[in-house]
């Protein structure tokens, strides 16, 4: 039995998180055209003509090391607005990443992150059993360490020369993580953002 099954997270406001499948490629090629995020050098966004090549890869991470990607709607419209997934995997140990995330521009800095990262961690806390999950970004990506840092997570460490990235920079990877122990107050800060979260 896997460690993750397909599941469908729902919010209450903002979010569908529904398992990735191959049938989503132009609605994810539209999501990503909406503030043309692959030329953000330090992330890995896939290019108009990169998205089935980062679905294949998405499934295949899946099926070869018990992945879960997903892809974000708005549940205001039902539209694609996004990707994100479960992967680094170790049941063993019970841990895992969140991360692969991007959303298009149009929905950055409203709520919908915030609710879709209650919901996995919640899922990931509340029925996986995990004992940590960990977040990792660029370190020249700011944005996404101050948005992982305001979620409740702890920066664990700086991963110095951790990948070549696509256009052969070394990439220094930030590392943060929530321990099962912090789960409780982090859901409750969670909540409280999303109570003052705007459209």
């Amino acid at each position: 039995m896997r460690f993750i099954e397909p599941v469908t997270l729902t919010g209450r406001q903002w979010v569908i998180l529904e398992p990735l499948e191959s049938r989503h490629e132009a609605e994810l090629l539209e999501a990503a055209r909406d503030g043309e995020l692959w030329k953000l050098w330090y992330t890995a966004i896939a290019s108009p003509d990169a998205v089935i090549s980062y679905m294949h890869d998405a499934l295949r991470m899946r099926d070869d090391s018990g992945a879960m990607p997903f892809v974000v709607r708005r549940k205001s419209d039902g539209k694609i607005v996004g990707s994100t997934r479960f992967f680094n995997v170790d049941a063993k140990n019970r841990r895992l990443e969140i991360g692969h995330t991007w959303y298009s521009k149009s929905v950055q800095r409203t709520g919908l992150n915030t609710e879709a990262k209650l919901l996995l961690l919640k899922h990931a806390f509340e029925k996986l059993n995990c004992i940590a999950v960990e977040f990792r970004t660029h370190r020249f990506n700011f944005d996404s360490r101050t948005a992982i840092a305001r979620l409740g997570a702890k920066q664990d460490g700086v991963l110095r020369n951790h990948q070549v990235s696509p256009n052969g920079t070394l990439r220094d990877t930030v590392v943060f993580s929530i321990i099962a122990s912090e789960w409780p107050t982090v859901k409750a800060h969670l909540a409280y953002q999303l109570g003052k979260a705007r459209d």
